[in-house]
């Protein structure tokens, strides 16, 4: 599925199902995991996506949570986020570990935690499943499974949004060009 910003009078106006987007992350994760397939998320998103999955996909135990806090280039300007810590209820030592992410943009979020699942053990194998890929990588990173493609510029920052019923949402925000 691929979408684009689209509007009138100068307005940029973006419509995303992201439950419908969901259900399409369902069936495609369904059709990556093998039988020892564990999920771990990356905190938010990613985080809610894994434990629903987790849920729906009727697997025991409950899915990991990886933070890229520790591990990001820009850790001076930014510090510590307020986010999740990490939690990994699993053993990561030649795992089979599908990790999940809400908007996959630069790929600098899924290299940090990267470089943060390695410092709990060496997986067998790793593979990336977004709900959302909105281009503007600035390394090479890819998904191996995305719900949605879709442009945005860079002053747009896309991000899911969980209600208190567990009801999934998009939120499009204006940012400052870096």
């Amino acid at each position: 599925m691929t979408s684009h910003p689209s509007g009138t009078a100068g307005a940029r106006a973006l419509s995303l199902d992201a439950e419908a987007l969901y259900r399409e992350l369902l069936a495609g994760v369904r059709n990556l995991r093998r039988q020892d397939t564990l999920l771990a998320g990356i905190a938010s998103g990613g985080a809610w996506l894994a434990e629903r999955l987790q849920r729906d996909l009727g697997l025991a135990g409950e899915a990991g949570v990886l933070s890229s806090s520790m591990h990001r280039d820009d850790f001076a300007q930014r510090g510590l986020a307020a986010s999740a810590q990490t939690t990994l209820p699993f053993e990561v030592n030649g795992a089979d570990i599908l990790l999940l992410d809400d908007v996959l943009y630069t790929g600098r979020t899924v290299r940090a935690v990267l470089n943060e699942l390695y410092d709990y053990g060496r997986p067998a194998r790793v593979r990336l499943a977004v709900l959302v890929d909105r281009g503007g990588r600035e390394l090479p990173v890819q998904a191996d499974y995305a719900a949605a493609r879709i442009a945005l510029p860079a002053t747009q920052a896309l991000a899911l949004a969980r209600s208190p019923d567990g009801a999934f949402d998009f939120e499009l925000r204006e940012v400052a060009p870096c």
